[in-house]
C-alpha cells in the first residue's frame, strides 16, 4: 500500500462539509465518557457516565432505571472512572457485556457483567474481573474497549501518565501501559485467552496480550463497520494532537510512535522514525483545542452526503473535525463547533453517530445529497483522474447507494437514471452501467458521451432522486488507456488464471478502456455493433514481457457499451510466469497488468 500524505489541520472551517450539523437528542448526563450501542435491534443507546453508571436512551428518552451501578467500584473524577463498555457480537444470546473502569486504587479493570431477567437492567453482582493493570499514575488510563471485525476485545491503554512517559512504557513490549491489547474473552466466557496470532504472543520478554505499541493516551477509536479500518485519536503532550489509522486487514505489530514521536516531529532529540506508523492527521495543540476525541467513519443513511468522513472533535474548544481519503491524500478540517467538553462520540445500530458534550448528547448530521470531488471521477480501469469520450468511467462519491452490494443495469441500451441515481456531463445525461458500495466504497459507473469529444475539460454532476451535487470540472483526455484485470483465451473464451496461463503462439483478448476515437460509433449507451464494428482510430499497440504482440482488433468491444476490446497474439518467445501486459493508444501506455504466461 502506498503511504498517504498526511495532513495538518487547522481551525479553518472546511468546505468540503459545509452541511454538518449537531441536533441535540438529550441532555441530563453526568461525565458521559462512552456511548455504545448493543446490536441486538432495540434501537437502544447506552451512555456510560464516569462516576460508574451506564443509562439507557430508547425511542429519545433517558430511563429513570440505570443499566447498571457500579459507583461502589470507581470514583470517577480527573481521568479515571467508569471509561469503556462494549458489548460482543451477538449480545442479543449472550446477554453479557464488558467495562473497563479504574478500581478504588485506581487500577485499570476489565470485568465482564451479565444482564439480568430485565433486558435494561444488569446484573451489578455477576462481575468477573477478567484483567487488572496497575496504573502508576492518575491520567492516562486510555479506558477504550471495542470488539474488532475479528471477534476479538480490543482495550485501549494510555501510558500510565505523568507526562512525557516517564517510565518508558510507550515503547516497552514487558509493559501493557501505551498499547492497544488484543485478547479473546469470548471463547471461554470469564476468562481470557491471547490470539496465538497477537504478533508479540511468542516474542521473548513481552506481553503476549500487546496487538499495537507506541501509545500515548487513546481516547477513542474505532473501526470501520464497512471495512474494518482503524482509527485512533491520540491525545499528545503539549504540541500536537493526532488521528493514527491503519487499512484493514489489520496484522497487528504497529509501532504508532509515541514516546519517540509526538505528531509528526520527534519528541526524543534526534528521533529514529524507520518502522514507526506516522498519523494521517495533527492539530496544533494551541489556543482553544488541547485535547483530541476520537470518532467514526459515518455510514448511516440520514445523512448520505457525509458517509466516508471521520469524524472526530476536540474535548476543550468542541471543534469537530472531519477527515476523508481523496486519492493519494486525506483532506479535512474544522467543519462544526459546538460546546466544550466534549467527551466521546458513539454509533448506533445503523450507523449515526452521536457526540457528548458537557451533559448533553447530540447526533451529528450532514449533507442529504451526493458528495463529489473531482478526484473521484477517473477512468474505469485504472482509477486515474480523467475521462474520454466515449468510454466507461467511474465515479467515487459518497451517498450513491445505501445498501452493500453491486447492482447493474439489467440490458442494453443502458439507461440515463438507475436506481434513483443520473449523471450529467456538460449538460448531458450520461447513461448508467451500475452501481456498487463496496467495504464503504460508493460508485456509479457509466459511459462518457461521445458528444463530448473535442474538450479539454468537462462538468459532471450526479443526482439521486432529483438532488444534485455541486458539479465539478474535470480533464477530458484524447486516450486513457486502461486494461481490466481480465484476460481471456481467444480459443475458448476462458480467463487466464496462473492455472491456465497464456501460451506462445496464441491468440487472446484483453477488454480496456481510454483508447480513444472509434469509426462507426453507436450511439451513446447502446451496444458496439458486430459487423462493420467500432475500429480504433489510434495506433494500438500490445506488449508482453516488454515482447511487441501482433494486433489482430482493436476497437469497441460488439455488444458492450464504453468498452473496447484488444485482440493479441502472444509472443513465440514470451517468457514464462507473470508478465507485464501493456496497451498503448495514441502514444499513452496503461498501467502494466500482471498475466500469466506458460
Amino acid at each position: 500500500m502506498r503511504y498517504l500524505l498526511p495532513v495538518l489541520l487547522t481551525s479553518l472551517l472546511a468546505a468540503q462539509e459545509p452541511d454538518l450539523r449537531a441536533v441535540q437528542i438529550t441532555g441530563g448526563i453526568n461525565a458521559p465518557t462512552d456511548i455504545q450501542n448493543a446490536g441486538d435491534g432495540s434501537g437502544r443507546l447506552f451512555i456510560v457516565e464516569q462516576g460508574g453508571l451506564i443509562r439507557i436512551l430508547r425511542n429519545g428518552a433517558l430511563l429513570s432505571q440505570s443499566f447498571l451501578d457500579i459507583r461502589s467500584r470507581t470514583r470517577g473524577g480527573g481521568e479515571r472512572g467508569l471509561l469503556g463498555l462494549a458489548f460482543p457480537p451477538g449480545f442479543s444470546q449472550k446477554q453479557r457485556f464488558y467495562v473497563n473502569y479504574t478500581d478504588l486504587n485506581g487500577d485499570t479493570v476489565i470485568a465482564m457483567y451479565r444482564v439480568s431477567s430485565n433486558p435494561d437492567l444488569a446484573d451489578a453482582a455477576s462481575e468477573t474481573i477478567l484483567l487488572q493493570i496497575r496504573q502508576p499514575f492518575a491520567n492516562h488510563n486510555g479506558g477504550q474497549l471495542r470488539f474488532g471485525p475479528d471477534g476479538y476485545l480490543y482495550v485501549g491503554m494510555g501510558d500510565g501518565g505523568s507526562a512525557g512517559d516517564p517510565q518508558g512504557h510507550g515503547q516497552n513490549l514487558s509493559s501493557l501501559l501505551g498499547k492497544m491489547l488484543r485478547i479473546d474473552v469470548e471463547s471461554e466466557p470469564g476468562r481470557y485467552r491471547v490470539p496465538p496470532d497477537n504478533p508479540s504472543f511468542d516474542a521473548p520478554g513481552a506481553r503476549p496480550e500487546i496487538w499495537a505499541r507506541g501509545l500515548r493516551n487513546p481516547w477513542r477509536f474505532s473501526f470501520d463497520r464497512a471495512n474494518g479500518d482503524l482509527y485512533i485519536g491520540d491525545v499528545g503532550q503539549n504540541s500536537w494532537e493526532e488521528i493514527s489509522y491503519s487499512a484493514a486487514p489489520i496484522r497487528g505489530g504497529q509501532n504508532y510512535g509515541w514516546n519517540v514521536m509526538e505528531g509528526l516531529v520527534c519528541f526524543r532529540s534526534g528521533c529514529n522514525m524507520s518502522g514507526l506508523v506516522l498519523p494521517i492527521a495533527v492539530y496544533p495543540t494551541a489556543g482553544e483545542d488541547c485535547s483530541v476525541t476520537g470518532g467514526f467513519v459515518y455510514r448511516g443513511n440520514l445523512s448520505p452526503g457525509l458517509r466516508g468522513a471521520y469524524i472526530y472533535g476536540d474535548y476543550c474548544s468542541g471543534r469537530i473535525r472531519t477527515l476523508r481519503r481523496e486519492g493519494e491524500r486525506w483532506t479535512g478540517g474544522v467543519a462544526l463547533r459546538i460546546g466544550g467538553g466534549l467527551t466521546t462520540f458513539g454509533e448506533d445500530e445503523a450507523g449515526e453517530i452521536y457526540v457528548a458534550s458537557g451533559s448533553n448528547i447530540l447526533r451529528i448530521e450532514g449533507s442529504r445529497t451526493p458528495r463529489l470531488v473531482a478526484a473521484g471521477v477517473v477512468n474505469a480501469a485504472t482509477f486515474a483522474p480523467g475521462l474520454t469520450a466515449g468510454s466507461l468511467a467511474t465515479i467515487f462519491a459518497a451517498g450513491l447507494s445505501d445498501s452493500a452490494g453491486i447492482i447493474s443495469a439489467p440490458s442494453l441500451p443502458l439507461p440515463s437514471t438507475f436506481s434513483g441515481v443520473s449523471i450529467t456531463v456538460n449538460g448531458v445525461a450520461a447513461p448508467i452501467h451500475s452501481l456498487a458500495n463496496v467495504n464503504g466504497s460508493e460508485q456509479v459507473n457509466f459511459q462518457v458521451p461521445f458528444e463530448a469529444a473535442g474538450r479539454t475539460t468537462v462538468t459532471i454532476a450526479v443526482s439521486r432522486a432529483g438532488a444534485p451535487s455541486a458539479s465539478v470540472d474535470v480533464p477530458l483526455l484524447n486516450v486513457q488507456p486502461g486494461v481490466f484485470t481480465q484476460v481471456v483465451h481467444n480459443a475458448d473464451f476462458t480467463l487466464v488464471t496462473p492455472e491456465r496461463p497464456l501460451t506462445p503462439n496464441e491468440f487472446a483478448f484483453a477488454y480496456a478502456v481510454g483508447l480513444g476515437r472509434v469509426s462507426n460509433p453507436p450511439r451513446t449507451g447502446t451496444p458496439a455493433p458486430v459487423s462493420p464494428p467500432s475500429l480504433s482510430q489510434e495506433d494500438v499497440r500490445v506488449t508482453l514481457a516488454g515482447l511487441p504482440c501482433d494486433v489482430q482488433f482493436a476497437g469497441l468491444a460488439p455488444n458492450f457499451a464504453g468498452v473496447y476490446q484488444v485482440n493479441f497474439r502472444v509472443p513465440p518467445n514470451a517468457p514464462s510466469g507473470a508478465q507485464d501486459l501493456i496497451i498503448s493508444a495514441g502514444g499513452s501506455s496503461s498501467p502494466p497488468l500482471k498475466t500469466s504466461v506458460r
